[in-house]
């Protein structure tokens, strides 16, 4: 007799329904293991680690039995060690209803609804359950699979909680499994986790002192999702600014934090005791980051730091100090908020819909224009470095300012700045207004709004217009930038609670494109 359990795999950053199909028969000269359907070095060691696990938790497992293990479907290929658990329980269960001989002491009563269950977990040789990366996307594959309990290592517990309509049991080793498995009264399903603190007390808006213009950017920013380019001298806050953005961003809507939270769940990166991710991400990293890095991909293709950034921020410090190439890449994941990873071995679309925050020098010595500092670079240096940032990548920044030096009489002072609290209301305020007006689009914020709606959510008067064009014929600004200023023009008048941006609001999204020209020249 075959039996048969359901577990799942990750393809991509969604889960799989997996059916384990065990089949063991007596067999009089020495027996054998064999698992088929497609798995991977780590899911064919699991023969290894099964019959470790079952002797020593007390298990009957006689050597002469001839064993076949099939992952359906079978043109998936299966990754990881999470089928251990399954495949466990499915040999246990095929060896008490096809062995006659089994022993008094190892006689166990057979499980008789295990088809309502999902079970993931690695095993250890002593019958240990393991967490195994990826159970988000896992249990959610398992209640739209019909499923009404899914068992996993306590690590994993709290991640699987967060899907609603689904049990979710913890099992310590082997033999607690089993006995849950055979009477899931006798235990208590894991309970959602409680909401976690965001951890972003350390930080504040209130210590910057001076820039005000780069505050309204990054309050701009922050309330319309707008990607923003900083241009100046070392130590004039650049990365302060940055560093204290996740503090004033809004938060995460639950389908914004589900789906967020599945990538951090494949690559191991949630936090086993939070369950859903309560902040925006915010990924930093380091100009030495290769194309596959920062875009993903791999011989298991997994997903790379734009990514991990989706529905967060990207910040990119030292802009030019980054490949060019790997730059280049950016471009499209930036106008669709997907990025495709195609490789022999398949294809693979990952979400990406990121703020892009970058910052960079004016030139390479970093003091060009700055009236404390000689710049030592030529004109052919300066503009060597600025090429290294191609036009068309400017040109998806929606806006681009300089910071510059702090006066040292501000340094001395008192903070000048709003509290991050304050900042942040505003840009909730903002962010709600928006997600009401695009109610049942699937936009939730301005700066991914499409043509078609943009036009039908910015209207222009006849001055308006006029301002616009004599704007884009004096900076020399492409068709995007013209779409990007209306668009920060949008969110600008959303943080002023105006029903449509008046001349005011289209002005100030002006003045973040007049730096473009300037480092173009």
């Amino acid at each position: 007799m075959i039996t048969r359990l359901y577990s799942a795999t990750v393809c991509g950053i969604d889960g799989l329904e997996v059916s384990v199909e065990v089949d063991a028969a007596p067999v009089k000269e020495q027996g054998r293991m064999l698992v088929v359907g497609l798995p991977d070095t780590a899911v064919r060691e699991s023969t290894q680690r099964v019959n470790a696990a079952l002797v020593n938790s007390c298990f009957y497992r006689p050597g002469e039995l001839a064993i076949t293990v099939n992952l359906a479907p079978a043109d998936v290929k299966k990754q990881g060690p999470g089928f251990d658990l399954p495949i466990a329980l499915g040999l246990e269960m095929a060896i008490q209803q096809n062995c006659p001989n089994v022993p008094e002491p190892h006689k166990r009563l057979v499980p008789l609804h295990a088809d309502e269950w999902c079970m993931v977990g690695e095993l250890a040789l002593d019958g240990v359950v393991r967490g195994v990366r990826g159970v988000l996307p896992l249990a959610i594959a398992a209640r739209e699979s019909g499923r009404k309990y899914l068992m996993v290592a306590p690590e994993n517990a709290a991640e699987a909680a967060v899907v609603e309509g689904l049990e979710v049991y913890a099992v310590h080793d082997l033999r607690m499994a089993w006995d849950v498995l055979l009477d899931r009264t006798r235990f208590s399903p894991v309970p959602p986790p409680a909401a976690q603190d965001d951890g972003l007390r350390d930080v504040d808006f209130d210590e910057i002192k001076g820039q005000p213009y780069a505050r309204r950017a990054m309050e701009i920013a922050a309330a319309g999702g707008h990607n923003l380019l900083m241009c100046g001298s070392p130590g004039s806050g650049k990365s302060m600014l940055a560093g204290r953005l996740p503090t004033i961003l809004p938060p995460l809507t639950h389908e914004e934090a589900l789906s967020a939270s599945k990538i951090h769940s494949v690559c191991g990166l949630l936090p086993r005791t939070g369950g859903l991710l309560r902040r925006r991400p915010f990924r930093a990293p380091h100009h030495t980051i290769s194309d596959v890095g920062l875009m993903g991909g791999g011989s298991n293709i997994t997903p790379g730091e734009i990514s991990l950034a989706h529905q967060g921020v990207l910040f990119l410090d030292e802009l030019p100090e980054f490949n060019r190439r790997t730059l280049e890449t950016l471009r499209q994941p930036l106008e669709t908020g997907v990025v495709t990873i195609s490789r022999a071995s398949g294809s693979m679309d990952f979400p990406c819909q990121f703020m892009l925050l970058a910052a960079m020098n004016p030139c390479p010595c970093g003091y060009l224009g700055d009236p404390r500092h000689s710049c030592r670079c030529s004109p052919g240096d300066v503009a060597r470095y600025r090429k290294k940032i191609s036009g068309p990548l400017l040109d998806r920044f929606d806006m681009l300012i300089e910071v510059p030096p702090v006066d040292p009489a501000s340094l001395l002072g008192k903070p000048d700045g709003e509290p991050s609290a304050a900042i942040r209301a505003r840009v909730v305020a903002a962010r709600e207004r928006q997600l009401r007006r695009y109610a049942g689009t699937g936009v939730t914020c301005n700066a991914r709004l499409s043509g078609k709606m943009l036009r039908a959510a910015c209207p222009l008067t006849q001055q308006q217009q006029d301002m616009l064009t004599q704007a884009v014929n004096q900076f020399a600004l492409s068709a995007r930038a013209f779409d990007r200023i209306l668009r920060v023009a949008r969110t600008i008048a959303d943080l002023a609670g105006h029903e449509n941006p008046t001349e005011t609001d289209l002005f100030e999204a002006i003045q973040f494109r007049q730096f473009e020209s300037r480092l173009r020249s």
